[in-house]
This record gives C-alpha cells, sequence and structure tokens, in this order.
C-alpha cells in the first residue's frame, strides 16, 4: 500500500507539470496573435473556463488539492490571454 501511494504521488506531479507546459505551449499562439496572425479563439477560451473550473474545485475541497490547482492556474491566465489576444 505504501508503494501504491509513492507511485501516485510521483504519477500526479508528472501529470500537474505536463498539465502546466500544455498551458505554456499557448505562448507561441500568443506571440502570433500579437503579430496579426490569428489563432482560433474557442480551443483556448474552453481551457480557460475548464481550468477556472478545475482550480476552484481543487481550492474549495476539504482539504485542498495544491496538484491540481497549481496545474490549472497557468491554464486560466494563459487559456483566457490567448482567447483575448487570437480576437481581432
Amino acid at each position: 500500500m505504501q508503494e501504491e501511494t509513492k507511485v501516485i504521488r510521483i504519477i500526479g506531479r508528472i501529470a500537474s507539470v505536463m498539465s502546466v507546459l500544455m498551458y505554456v505551449s499557448y505562448i507561441p499562439q500568443i506571440i502570433s496573435n500579437l503579430n496579426g496572425n490569428y489563432g482560433d479563439p474557442i480551443q483556448p477560451l474552453v481551457a480557460g473556463i475548464n481550468c477556472t473550473v478545475w482550480t476552484i474545485y481543487g481550492y474549495f475541497k476539504l482539504e485542498r488539492d495544491w496538484p491540481i490547482i497549481a496545474a490549472n492556474v497557468p491554464g486560466v491566465f494563459l487559456g483566457f490571454f490567448t482567447f483575448y489576444t487570437a480576437l481581432h
């Protein structure tokens, strides 16, 4: 049981890092948007909303779920900022 908990913790950390990297990958689209090569705004808008809901969920659980919060906060900012810059 102890080993399973350790493995799950490691998987959770890896998933959190991958989630942050996924939202950091919006930066090239933001740069393109700012240079006039606008991308589709729908996907980053939905991602921003999704990350907002997950962040609220993680924060308001009885025991705060910091990995969920940390994994989704970048998506809140980068998703909505990508959406905003994609509007032309």
